[in-house]
């Protein structure tokens, strides 16, 4: 069952001012590298181990770009536990969430995005006693793709936090308003498919090997599903996270469908999997 997270005042971020430099093309919307954001990041996290009486712990390990949470360093001693609620010496399963809404809340900058974004989509328990809780992080009327805006906390039964995992995008007020600027049309399904027809497209399969595939004319094999956000990272400098349109598609059938991403804008195909 999903929960939508509410924040308290103060909870959230301020937005950095710097956009785009000033010879960036409008599209797609760029997250450019900050250096004060990653260093708000660690200093949020001294402050948090300091707080904890945990001095001399390791830095985490940051996203590019983003600087949410990619790991927290694994240490011999405990450093960070969930709040307690309730009385019971455990935790009740809607105690577990309401605890897990509120360390959000405490440690949004950590995590990079703003609680009221996140809905918590899983709850399960591993069989070797972890416990993991899985988020998703929608800022934007369509939904974030390309393994992004996902956020995963692990912990154990006594509250020990062992792992926290972020690909959230911060400052999404300002991408927002970047996206009221963008000029969209709105083909017809059939015409989006036929983007499509003739193309090759290389992808990596499961097994880690490369893999291409030329589409056929068959538009019954390509389905429209929907309009996604799809950000990736810009391979040249300066860093950059770029977030683009795109035209979610299925092609083929199961179980051998691939999920195709076509840039709205550009027709470019901007991931296969």
């Amino acid at each position: 069952m999903a929960i939508c997270l509410c924040s308290c005042a103060g909870a959230t971020r301020t937005p950095d001012a710097a956009g785009p430099r000033a010879n960036e093309p409008p599209y797609p919307i760029l997250l450019t590298d900050d250096q004060n954001r990653r260093e708000a990041v660690l200093a949020a996290w001294a402050t948090l181990t300091h707080e904890a009486g945990a001095n001399g712990v390791p830095f985490l390990e940051l996203q590019p770009v983003t600087a949410s949470v990619r790991s927290i360093p694994q240490t011999s001693t405990p450093v960070l536990y969930l709040p307690k609620v309730g009385t019971g010496a455990t935790m009740s399963e809607e105690e577990t969430r309401e605890s897990l809404r509120r360390f959000i809340v405490a440690e949004s900058r950590l995590i990079g995005a703003d609680p009221q974004q996140l809905t918590l989509e899983l709850r399960t328990d591993e069989a070797d006693g972890t416990r993991k809780a899985r988020y998703q992080q929608q800022p934007y009327r369509r939904p974030l793709r390309g393994g992004y805006g996902v956020l995963e906390i692990s912990f154990t039964d006594d509250r020990r936090i062992r792992q926290i995992y972020s690909t959230c995008i911060p400052e999404t007020e300002r991408l927002r308003a970047a996206f009221v600027n963008l000029h969209l049309p709105t083909p017809k399904s059939e015409d989006v498919a036929k983007r499509l027809i003739g193309r090759t497209l290389t992808y990596t399969d499961a097994n880690g090997n490369a893999q291409s595939l030329t589409v056929g004319n068959n538009l019954n094999e390509i389905t429209v599903r929907e309009l996604v956000v799809y950000p990736r990272l810009r391979a040249s400098q300066p860093p950059a996270l770029e977030l683009h349109l795109a035209w979610e598609m299925t092609l083929g059938n199961a179980p051998s469908a691939r999920t195709v991403y076509l840039d709205a804008i550009t027709d470019e195909v901007l991931g296969v999997s």
